[in-house]
């Protein structure tokens, strides 16, 4: 199975391979600091505003009870499955 990389994924692993990196004096300090970064990164979120038929929108509401999340929270995970390529459209 072959791993697909982005353009700035691939950059990092060619500069890390490269032998160019050196290491930082105080490396707990840097790791706080881009676990901050990181941390920050992952929970920015956007409002957005769509519109679903009712009859899918029951449906979701629905299945939501059963897994216990809010619909809401529900259409979040799948958009973001979707994005990170974990589930497909069929076509």
């Amino acid at each position: 199975m072959t791993t697909i990389f982005s353009a700035e994924e691939q950059a990092i692993i060619d500069y890390v391979e490269s032998g160019y990196p050196v290491s930082v004096d105080d490396v707990d300090t840097e790791i706080d600091r881009y676990a901050q970064i990181a941390r920050a990164q992952m929970s920015k979120k956007a409002t957005i505003s769509i519109q679903l038929l009712e009859s899918d929108l029951e449906r979701i509401k629905a299945k939501s009870v059963s897994q216990g999340l809010q619909y809401e929270a529900l259409i979040s995970s799948l958009v973001h499955q979707y994005a990170m390529g974990k589930i497909t459209l069929e076509t």
